[in-house]
């Protein structure tokens, strides 16, 4: 790769818009091989280290693999022409630029994974591979099995039935009931749309799981990268072949963290 303004690099690794790379490198937050940058800067990224507030930029065919406990009001995309808030505000700080793994709605929250690496997001979200999904769905009043046939049974969603689901009643009490729901498939707003169908309010809807792979106590607006085991128990879950990720299995990765300091 020739050599690059460092602002031009920055924006196109998704880290920020020109104009804050510019900011961020006039205030001393960029750093080229420990050197503070200047306006005007180069940098190869395949040869030179390069420095974001202290964390190093990935280099552009490095794979990334994160998870990020995704909070209620973001949409999950990586821009929006409405305006509305998107994850990919969440994750500038990754080092990448990395994009959505299948998708939850603008209120729900939790576990969304999020990478650069186009076959493992394909395997991942085929519906073929029928990877297990675990959410935490609060009901609105005290909920009886029976109504929760409709997950079991199916329902029809643009023309086409929906697999059958596992439901679980966690937590059951007069104002509110607490179920997990498992889901062999993604299809759109199936959960709200089954709870519709069944009469049911939702309180709260949140992701907990992927197929192995569970969010723990990752605090809502934060992301981490996954671990080498996470991301083979993934491809092992879905019977992939894991020589789409060897490089990163094999050579490992610090877990490294990362905060959005606006969360609520």
């Amino acid at each position: 790769m020739a050599l690059v303004r460092l602002q031009k690099l920055l924006s196109e690794r998704g880290i920020a818009s020109r104009r804050k790379a510019e900011e961020l490198i006039l205030q001393g937050k960029v750093k080229v091989n420990g050197r503070v940058a200047s306006l005007g800067d180069k940098a190869d990224d395949r040869r030179d280290t390069v420095t974001v507030c202290g964390k190093k930029l990935q280099h552009a065919d490095m794979p990334v693999y994160i998870m990020l406990n995704k909070p209620r009001g973001y949409v999950t995309t990586m821009q929006d022409e409405q305006g509305r808030k998107c994850v990919a505000d969440l994750v500038t700080e990754a080092g990448a630029r990395v994009y959505p793994v299948g998708r939850l709605d603008r209120e729900s929250e939790g576990l969304l994974l999020m990478t650069n690496d186009g076959d493992f997001a394909n395997a991942v979200t085929h519906p073929a591979k029928h990877l297990p999904k675990y959410y935490r769905v609060t009901l609105r009043g005290e909920v009886k099995e029976e109504q929760l046939l409709p997950f079991a049974q199916g329902i029809v969603i643009d023309g086409r039935k929906t697999a059958p689901a596992e439901t679980v009643i966690v937590l059951s009490q007069p104002d509110r009931t607490v179920i997990e729901v498992i889901l062999y498939e993604g299809r759109n707003r199936q959960i709200r749309r089954t709870c519709e169908a069944a009469g049911l309010e939702v309180i709260r809807l949140r992701r907990t799981a992927i197929g192995s792979v569970r969010m723990g106590r990752l605090k809502i607006g934060d992301w981490r990268h996954l671990t080498p085991d996470e991301v083979r128990s993934l491809l092992v879950d879905t019977n992939t072949a894991q020589k789409i990720a060897a490089s990163y299995i094999k050579k490992g990765k610090a877990v490294v963290y990362g905060r959005n300091k606006n969360r609520r």
